[in-house]
């Protein structure tokens, strides 16, 4: 299907486009006819012409769609969400053709030191609002590849892997399990970060290189990946002990499987004769000394590959460290691969041949420090309620109290000190006869577990809603009594506005504290969480507490000496702290990074960012740069007007947003009848829950569903309340507001609100408030949207510009031309959800299409959840 509204963008993008267009168009001709395809063209036609009315109006199309019936529905939400699909493709396949530029390194007399404590780590988290099949995921990469072959093959490729895609289930039916989250994770790493992590460090060799400076150690660790997925059991019941175990043996298995295809081409190519002494001693009078280690490596390998397969298969928590197959015949920890490894690559250099130590093997030595026989690192995270509620159960059932109280019933300072007491008790605290509840037991178990483990593959265990330094204190009473004698990293999770504010005291009194600065080992990982922080507060407010928080916290570590790592949970949407990742590690405050950096990588930006090689290379080399330019060359502390001024404007915006969202009673019911929230549940969006509670109301809604429910209708709302009450109008205020643009935080804000209020789209919102509010008062919509344009006005007088995106024309192209497919999108999905509300048993054509609408959404905005 043809499209004259590419003419302004890319040549080559332009014509890729139009290539997958008409192709799909074809094949959706010669699958449901003439017709079907001369239906879509109506739609893009009537789209097209509402959007270039001088007022745009969708009733026409509205009223088109409202006349079909369910099926022709069908065809025409797949036919738009694979034509965006499409569009996307290309357009990752255009910025992937750009050059690689390379990595520079800023000027500065201390990167070599900095680039040896460089500490940056990636963790792939189990919220994904990626909605589409693995195998959709698969096609999709295919028809990127395809791009870029020659004429002749690109055709018949193309034909084919888009015809495979139509005739395919797009949308996954079921919720995926935990293991299934696990496995998309490890299959990113298989297809991606496995050849992107050492081509990223090639790379950093080179800016070294270029600046006269040696290359990083081979065994040095600057890039790292983690993962939630499989480990995070914050109100998830899905995820249990024996989950957790058989994830981390699935990663044992597939790190096996990975290494393998490593050391079966390093057998190959290291067929020398020369080797140093020590090498000699430890293979004897083999002809062929660096595969002899090889091969010694291979039959580990395997019997590992096969262990970690059958435990999988059937765990039964009884994985111990300790084991004897898992002491001498398999890989259990790092220095057991890496070692021999770096013993070839010696050798080789020592005997002349440092060209061929360069090659595949210093790939495969850097593959080994940093993924190891686990793969990732996992992280282990659970509410803080649940630990309290485990000692609760405890000290009532033991009689601890004279006074027949239990530990939620006691003050902070009798917490500590019980807790405390205990950790320097030798004797056990927990019965083994103690009928504990099945929350606590569940608590219990995965304690055990990682003690059996000796915390093998356990990067961390992360409390979320910390509060308190008893927070912490709890989970390492929990790990010791289960029998874990290393020191594990506890990190405290501060998420609502006041964890934030309270952040800094909580840490100081941990850090006062003798027994745990001895237990910490002067380091320190603390946790801001992005997502609750804004849904609690509103965006404008949450980012300036975080900013504060960051700071007060850096301040805090130094009093103690203790180096800080601050572990960044950031979600893809601006309204959970999405950004370009750069910018954002750059806007941090001076001094917060200091070479140190963890951040989470969530939903589908994990695809967009790191779904491919070149991608996943861009990305970490970007991730490097920007840690690199922020430890080194830190900006300026803001000046005193500007933190005055943003905390005037944070007040400003906190009291609108929760006017709205916590004081206005029908604002909920607005919220439950305007968007599809109460529909995500045929979404298979995730293994969690959607809610922690039982209840309607937006604190129990997690902040994933609550972006994504407000993005799918355009109007970006937990982006954006409560900032236009924030930022002033007049000439004097917009003066300052423009000063303030110096200053790379207050910028980053400004510029991730103009690109929220850009895909923002008042008219469809108004759209689905005809079609679903029923007697909910309309004007509540028009309320909001008078405060969005408001907002949009302000931004465009503070940039002196008369069209929002105007420095970002690549930005401006990319959503207009998604725009083009997104806009039938949402006026049928309009139409979707009205029929699907007023039919009590809804027909399952119209669940499909509704869910094809949700994903292509989604998939066209990005920034979703």
């Amino acid at each position: 299907m043809a499209n004259p509204d590419l003419d302004h963008i890319d040549e080559q993008l332009r014509d890729d486009v139009r290539a997958l267009g008409n192709l799909l168009g074809s094949i959706i001709a010669e699958d449901q006819g003439a017709d079907a395809l001369a239906d879509i063209e109506t739609v893009r036609a009537l789209a097209k012409d509402a959007r270039a009315a001088e007022v745009t109006n969708w009733s026409e199309l509205s009223a088109w769609l409202a006349k079909q019936n369910d099926q022709t529905l069908v065809t025409i939400a797949r036919a738009f969400n694979q034509f965006l699909n499409l569009a996307n493709i290309a357009e990752q396949a255009h910025v992937a053709r750009q050059p690689d530029i390379g990595l520079t390194l800023p000027a500065n007399e201390s990167v070599a030191s900095a680039v040896s404590e460089l500490a940056i780590e990636l963790v792939l988290t189990a919220h994904p609002t990626e909605v589409l099949r693995r195998t959709m995921i698969q096609k999709y990469d295919a028809i990127e590849t395809a791009l870029g072959k020659d004429a002749e093959q690109k055709h018949a490729e193309l034909q084919r892997l888009i015809t495979e895609a139509w005739h395919s289930d797009e949308i996954r039916k079921t919720r995926p399990t935990p293991q299934d989250e696990a496995k998309w994770g490890f299959a990113v790493i298989e297809s991606s970060l496995w050849y992107a992590l050492p081509d990223a460090l090639r790379h950093l060799d080179a800016a070294l290189a270029r600046s006269d400076l040696p290359p990083i150690p081979l065994d040095a660790t600057p890039l790292r990946i983690a993962t939630w997925m499989g480990g995070d059991r914050d109100g998830n019941p899905n995820v249990t002990a024996l989950i957790t175990e058989e994830v981390l043996m699935l990663g044992r298995w597939m790190a096996a499987d990975l290494f393998l295809r490593d050391l079966e081409n390093l057998q190959g190519a290291l067929s020398m004769t020369r080797c140093n002494d020590q090498l000699r001693s430890r293979v004897g009078d083999a002809s062929e000394p660096y595969r002899a280690v090889v091969k010694t490596l291979r039959d580990k390998m395997l019997l590992t590959r096969d262990w970690a397969e059958a435990r999988a298969a059937k765990p039964d928590g009884g994985v111990r460290a300790s084991d004897p197959v898992s002491q001498s015949s398999i890989f259990w920890r790092t220095d057991e691969l890496l070692q021999p490894l770096q013993e070839l690559h010696d050798s080789l250099v020592e005997c002349g041949m440092a060209t061929i130590a360069a090659g595949p093997l210093q790939d495969s030595i850097r593959r080994a420090a940093a993924f190891g026989p686990t793969l990732t690192r996992l992280d282990i995270r659970q509410s803080s309620d649940r630990h309290a509620d485990a000692f609760d159960e405890l000290t009532r059932y033991l009689n601890v109290a004279d006074d027949n109280s239990g530990y939620n019933d006691w003050s902070e300072a009798r917490r500590c000190e019980f807790l405390l007491r205990e950790l320097d008790s030798r004797r056990p605290l927990f019965p083994t006869t103690w009928p504990a509840s099945a929350e606590v037991s569940e608590v219990l178990d995965t304690c055990a577990l990682i003690a059996r483990l000796e915390a093998a593959g356990i990067a961390q265990y992360v409390i979320s809603m910390a509060r308190h330094p008893s927070d912490v204190l709890a989970v390492i009473l929990l790990l010791r009594d289960a029998g874990l004698k290393q020191n594990l990293p506890i990190v405290p999770l501060f998420e609502t506005l006041d964890d934030l504010e309270r952040a800094p005291d909580t840490l100081n009194a941990l850090l006062s504290n003798t027994w745990y600065a001895n237990y910490c080992g002067q380091e320190q990982q603390v946790m801001i969480g992005y997502s609750d922080s804004a849904k609690d507060a509103g965006q404008f407010a949450a980012a300036w507490a975080q900013y504060e928080a960051q700071e007060q916290l850096v301040a805090v570590a130094d009093k103690h000496q203790v180096k800080l790592t601050l572990f960044h949970g950031r979600g893809g949407a601006v309204g959970r702290g999405g950004g370009p990742a750069q910018t954002a590690i750059r806007s941090q405050p001076p001094h917060s990074v200091n070479g140190r950096l963890r951040v989470t990588e969530q939903g589908e930006m994990i695809r967009w960012k790191l779904g491919t090689p070149e991608l996943a290379r861009n990305s970490l080399t970007g991730y490097i740069s920007a840690t690199l330019e922020s430890s080194l060359n830190p900006p300026d502390l803001p000046r005193p007007e500007w933190r005055e001024a943003m905390q005037r404007m944070a007040a400003r915006s906190l009291s609108a947003y929760r006017a709205t969202v916590r004081d206005d009673p029908s604002f909920v019911a607005l919220f439950r009848a305007l968007t599809p929230e109460r529909e995500l549940g045929i979404l298979a969006l995730g293994s969690r829950p959607a809610r922690r509670a039982a209840t309607d109301d937006v604190a129990s809604l997690r902040a994933i569903p609550w972006v994504f429910a407000w993005t799918q209708i355009r109007l970006m709302l937990p982006a954006w309340l409560g900032t236009e009450r924030a930022l002033g109008t007049s000439q004097e205020e917009l003066a300052e507001l423009r000063a303030m643009l110096d200053w790379p935080f207050f910028r980053m804000q400004i510029d991730m609100l103009e690109m929220v209020l850009a895909k923002c789209e008042p008219s469809l919102t108004r759209l689905y408030a005809t079609k679903l509010l029923g007697d909910l008062p309309a004007d509540s919509v028009d309320a909001l949207c008078d405060r969005l344009a408001a907002l949009q006005s302000t931004v465009l007088k503070l940039r002196g510009a008369d069209k929002l995106l105007t420095n970002e024309p690549a930005l401006a192209e990319s959503l207009s031309v998604r725009n083009t497919y997104l806009d039938p999108l949402h006026v049928l999905q309009a139409e979707l959800l009205a029929r699907y509300r007023a039919d009590e048993q809804p027909d399952s054509a119209i669940a499909r299409a509704l869910r094809v609408t949700m994903a292509g959404i989604s998939s066209g905005l990005r920034n979703t959840g």
